[in-house]
């Protein structure tokens, strides 16, 4: 039964973030990560938004789409590339569906249906980009989106100089492929530490998002939404109660035993074949994945999280005098359909059931509009990563790879610093070159990959890798700045190389990095 008056409000925010993969190896992660989670992920999610938002519905996301994701959905070798992997996989899909198994066959035909409906989405809507995609669905207000900054970097750990660079770049990067630049952005790893709001208002950021403990820490709900210390940017904090619903290792729907197994592979034709059917069951005893059954659950699971979210905003409004409350759900896009094959499926499904549920689904941006900040909070250092703090950027695991991103940030500050002393305001390809390789090399997921071992050797080598290639061209670059025309050169040629493999961000322009303070991270002062 439909309820006319909201009991209060549900925003959804979603976060969309691979590292730059391009020209970066293929399997087991390379580019086959990247082409993955498109298929699996972005194709159906944006499909989902735009069914939704072509019936009239507005204000029913806040997407956050990371600057280096965007570039990669727009490059024409991934789109060129892509196009060959989905074709696979629909050539994948026709030879399980051949096989002498009956289950195993009726799967692959389902599979073979999947790839081509995938296909045809791609060939009729993706072939200018990602960005010819999202833009529609952000013109229309069915979607708010969110910037960030460039190549998704740990901002705690960097000054403020290159903070701001790496930001500036990525919210310019925004406005070139969207037409919008967003004052809202998905600060990486929710990552804070006092003094990034001051930045984030210099540069026209209007919100952002913590995690919940962030707020609840410093005696603030995240039922409402907070201006930070004394600027007048807001924070948002997850709430880890409905959050950890869907994704929480130990009670989260996506370890249902009707849900496609992400773990399982059909060893000849590479395609998911099972299902989970239980924790404790090995891979080689697991079901066949059922369609018809996970779609039964994916129902269920739906019908669940709207109760789970309408008795939560229920206890707000009880607990606030009759105020209604803001429930703030936050999620890395990539959940739904690449890990949680169902995942588009129950986006869908809430989407529609919750203001049936007396739900006012909202956004962001939507929500200050309507009041939600209920004065000023205090927050100090957060993320949303292990123990909230910053350990698995911070953490003695990766302390080296620490160091050598201060090196590298100190030593990129003093060659822009000489470069503008000695080659005056000219814009040079050799410094915008060195600006890309070292925003690449502060990606906050070789990190994040090492801490927690996923795929930590890959991790390593692309940190080192990045730094050899920074090293490289900033001495090149050093020696041409002493007048030296063949260093000069050189150079030229290296920053040419190197930026047909690790070219995203074209509009930046490296003499905008400035000279910035001490890192707020050295090994003796730790972190909270």
């Amino acid at each position: 039964m439909k309820r006319s008056e909201p009991i209060g409000s549900f925003a959804l925010v979603l976060h969309s973030h691979l590292p730059w993969l391009a020209h970066h190896g293929s399997w087991p992660v390379g580019e086959e990560w990247l082409y993955q989670s498109w298929a699996s992920s972005y194709l159906p999610v944006m499909d989902v938004f735009g069914r939704l938002a072509a019936a009239g519905r507005r204000d029913l996301v806040t997407l956050g789409v990371t600057p280096v994701l965007a570039a990669q959905l727009d490059d024409p070798h991934c789109l060129r590339e892509f196009g060959t992997w989905l074709g696979f996989w629909e050539q994948r899909a026709d030879q399980l569906a051949q096989s002498p198994d009956w289950d195993l066959a009726t799967l692959g035909q389902h599979e073979a249906r999947l790839a081509r409906e995938r296909v045809t989405d791609f060939e009729q809507n993706w072939q200018a980009g990602g960005s010819a995609v999202l833009r529609p669905l952000v013109d229309s207000g069915a979607v708010e989106l969110l910037s960030g900054p460039a190549a998704h970097p740990f901002q705690p750990l960097l000054d403020d100089a290159t903070a701001r660079f790496s930001l500036t770049v990525g919210r310019d990067d925004t406005l070139l492929r969207i037409g919008t630049k967003p004052g809202g952005i998905w600060a990486p790893e929710c990552g804070y530490r006092p003094g990034l709001e001051d930045l984030y208002q210099s540069e026209g950021v209007t919100h952002f998002m913590v995690d919940g403990p962030t707020l609840l820490h410093v005696d603030r709900s995240t039922a409402d939404a907070w201006q930070v210390h004394d600027s007048d940017v807001v924070a948002f904090g997850r709430d880890l109660e409905v959050t950890y619903r869907v994704w929480s290792p130990r009670r989260g729907y996506p370890g249902g035993a009707w849900y496609r197994d992400f773990h399982t592979f059909h060893h000849d034709s590479g395609i998911r074949h099972a299902r989970v059917t239980s924790p404790s069951t090995s891979s080689e005893h697991k079901a066949v994945y059922e369609p018809g059954a996970a779609g039964r659950a994916v129902a269920d699971d739906a019908r669940d999280f709207v109760e789970v979210v309408r008795n939560r905003l229920l206890s707000h409004r009880d607990q606030r005098e009759g105020k209604p409350g803001l429930v703030v759900a936050g999620y890395d896009t990539e959940l739904f359909g690449h890990w949680w094959h169902e995942g588009p499926q129950w986006l869908e499904l809430i989407l529609r059931m919750l203001p049936q549920a007396g739900v006012k689904v909202t956004t962001l941006k939507r929500a200050i509009a309507d009041g939600a900040v209920a004065g000023h909070a205090q927050p100090t250092n957060s993320s949303w990563g292990s123990g909230k703090n910053w350990s698995v950027w911070a953490g003695e695991p990766v302390r080296d790879m620490v160091r050598d991103n201060d090196a590298l940030t100190r030593r990129w500050q003093k060659l822009v610093s000489a470069a503008g002393q000695s080659r005056g305001i000219s814009r040079d390809p050799v410094l915008d070159q060195i600006g890309r390789d070292a925003l690449l090399a502060l990606s906050s997921d070789w990190a994040f990959m090492v801490t927690k071992d996923s795929a930590a050797d890959y991790a390593r080598d692309r940190h080192q890798g990045h730094h050899q290639a920074f090293t490289r061209l900033a001495g090149a670059y050093e020696a041409a700045l002493d007048g030296d025309t063949h260093a000069r050169h050189i150079a030229l040629e290296l920053a040419r190389l190197q930026r047909s493999t690790d070219g995203p961000f074209g509009h930046l322009d490296g003499r905008r990095l400035g000279v910035g303070q001490e890192s707020p991270w050295s090994p003796e002062s730790g972190f909270s």
